[in-house]
């Protein structure tokens, strides 16, 4: 924010000051020397009406004022400008001219971050192990941000579901030693941006945003998770130990407080209906070829919620407003990935424009989309594809939610032609449809679901099972926070249910789940059967780069496949029965030729090309001559 004072001078009957201040904010708030996207357009936002009428002007080496847009609200100026490549890094003087008077703000033209696509936007692959926690849930570094009387929610009481508890970013930094240990490559955070929104109304309750998903403001990290300098640290701190971050993006909506609804730069930046008009939630009426325009638009313009307003990207400025902060927020806390929320939701150009966009400037990053289809054409068909759909999509991956469908039916359904493991096998089966499937990212639990050990019915072999189909099939992977130390819950009556604090976070915590000590025998079973798949899968490139190849699940609910390729062959076998199951090598010839063993590397046992696997039981086998 520039806070600037304006003078103006009158001459009658002798001379007469008169002062008056206003503010001005600027977005984006600064920009970079020698980037690709080096045609910016400043969106200038002011508390004086008439502001728009004001002449403005730039008077700085290698940056133009090329041209002035005014819009409905005349507290608006749109400023397009050209930044040269010789331009060097400075504070850009931007004038202001109402006829009488003439005033100025800087604006910051920042030197760019080094080490582009090595130090981060690195991107984030089938290489990686991701962690998704949500800050204010995870780890209370600092509470003096717990809580601040300028902001329109106050709450911070971990004795309610609903409200902040006080975790932040610091409480994360101060936790990737654990992370570490663990096996976790990459740390996804739900987001931090500003959501400076009052407890809003929802089925179960007043709900506090501490979820992070009502954006206020693009350019603010909320204070309460420590602000823009415990983010950059959190990002320092990563980079240093060779780990990365993803930024948690929303383009679909923002919240109702947010200053595009609270002052309009014009009734267009929103999707506006005559009476509320919330999504119909239908991913299918996008591509459908039989479809109505007027479900399409429902589903795409449709609010989320009462409390979230529709935002248009099919509006130029709101989407290089977008498109700018993506590309400002990967400069200025060196994000290594984005996963965007509700994507399904947005204007299809749009995507397609702002993917382009980022990756132009970081050729290595990885950006993958939440589509929660309940069907793989649904999900492949808005990433890169093999669909002969009208519309081509150019998204890298998407959260895989029918390869997660299809694990969890194989761990709790019983055998049948298309359920149980069979549904794992015709879903993989389908991979087909996508461009490069192991750009989705695929995942036992998150957020929004319930939690993985609850749905496993607190079954250790079922919760083995399905940590060994979460880190050994093709897919960035991504496992929930707590999932590692059993933690559980049903959603039941609130999402609330599956995000409780992960205990040892926060001051007086009667137990402290981040050490060894503080865990139970069976959660540290748990911690380090994840621990020890997840540093094996780092070293071997069966399991991260190579090829896939199952077989028909037999008839006894048996599935076996292998990831391999030149330099190592790795066998995977799960029994979903309930009886011991025989497994001869000469069964998978195709893979197994050329071996004679294979080394368990869950157990360190070997054995030979004649085994059993126990009911309900699972080998990661490394094949061996």
């Amino acid at each position: 924010m520039y806070k600037r004072k304006t003078i103006l001078l009158a001459l009658a009957f002798g001379a007469c000051i008169i002062a008056y201040s206003q503010d001005i904010q600027v977005y984006p708030t600064n920009w970079f020397t020698g980037m690709q996207w080096n045609k910016v357009q400043l969106v200038v936002k002011s508390t004086h009406e008439g502001f728009s009428k004001e002449k403005p002007g730039i008077q700085y080496p290698g940056v133009q004022l090329v041209k002035t847009h005014q819009l409905e609200n005349s507290k608006y100026l749109v400023l397009d400008l050209s930044i040269a490549p010789t331009a060097k890094p400075g504070m850009v003087t931007i004038t202001f001219n109402d006829g009488n008077n003439k005033h100025s703000i800087q604006w910051p033209l920042n030197t760019r971050r080094e080490g582009n696509g090595k130090r981060f936007a690195q991107g984030v692959t089938a290489k990686d192990f991701v962690y998704l926690l949500m800050p204010d849930r995870f780890s209370n570094g600092d509470t003096k941000n717990d809580r601040f009387a300028d902001m329109r929610d106050t709450s911070c009481d971990r004795t309610q579901l609903l409200m902040r508890h006080g975790g932040d970013i610091q409480g994360v930094t101060q936790h990737l030693n654990y992370l570490k240990e663990l096996g976790v490559t990459t740390v996804w955070m739900t987001p931090v941006v500003e959501n400076d929104m009052p407890l809003e109304r929802e089925p179960n309750g007043m709900l506090s945003g501490f979820h992070g998903y009502w954006f206020t403001d693009q350019y603010k990290i909320d204070k309460r998770y420590g602000g823009e300098a415990a983010y950059l640290q959190l990002s320092d701190a990563l980079h240093a130990r060779g780990m990365k971050l993803i930024q948690d993006a929303v383009y679909n909506h923002i919240g109702i407080k947010h200053w595009i609804v609270m002052d309009p730069p014009a009734k267009d930046w929103i999707n506006q209906w005559p009476a509320y008009t919330g999504s119909n939630h239908r991913d299918e009426v996008v591509f459908d070829r039989y479809g109505s325009a007027k479900d399409k638009k429902q589903m795409l313009d449709g609010w989320f919620t009462p409390h979230l307003p529709d935002v248009n990207q099919r509006n130029p400025y709101v989407a290089n407003f977008l498109i700018q902060y993506a590309i400002w927020a990967t400069e200025t806390f060196g994000i290594d990935g984005w996963r965007v929320d509700t994507y399904k939701y947005c204007d299809e150009a749009f995507l397609n424009r702002i993917n382009d966009a980022l990756l132009k400037e970081y050729p290595n990053l990885t950006v993958f989309g939440e589509v929660w289809s309940n069907t793989i054409t649904g999900s492949a068909y808005f990433t890169r594809n093999n669909l002969q759909a009208p519309f081509k999509h150019n998204l890298q991956g998407v959260t895989d939610f029918p390869v997660n469908f299809a694990m969890l039916a194989t761990l709790n359904q019983p055998f049948g032609w298309t359920e149980g493991v069979n549904k794992l096998y015709m879903t993989l089966a389908q991979d087909i449809l996508y461009k490069d499937p192991s750009k989705n990212c695929i995942f036992l639990d998150n957020h929004d679901m319930d939690r993985f050990y609850s749905v496993a019915g607190e079954d250790m072999n079922r919760y083995k099972q399905g940590i060994v189909l979460l880190l050994t099939l093709r897919g960035i992977p991504q496992l929930y926070y707590g999932t590692e130390i059993l933690m559980k819950n049903l959603k039941n009556s609130s999402d609330a249910m599956v995000r409780f604090d992960f205990p040892g976070g926060f001051p007086g915590d009667k137990e402290n789940k981040f050490e060894a000590s503080g865990r139970s025998e069976k959660e540290n079973e748990a911690f380090n059967f994840v621990s020890t798949l997840a540093h094996y899968r780092q070293n071997s490139s069966a399991l991260t780069i190579g090829h896939t190849m199952q077989y028909l699940p037999f008839a006894n609910g048996v599935y076996v496949y292998f990831r391999y390729n030149t330099k190592q062959t790795i066998m995977c076998v799960l029994n979903t029965s309930d009886k011991e199951a025989a497994i001869d090598f000469d069964q998978f010839q195709e893979r197994t030729r050329g071996f004679a063993r294979g080394k368990d590397i869950l157990t360190g046992q070997s054995y030979s090309n004649h085994f059993s696997v126990a009911a309900k039981g699972t080998m990661v086998l490394e094949l061996q001559p």
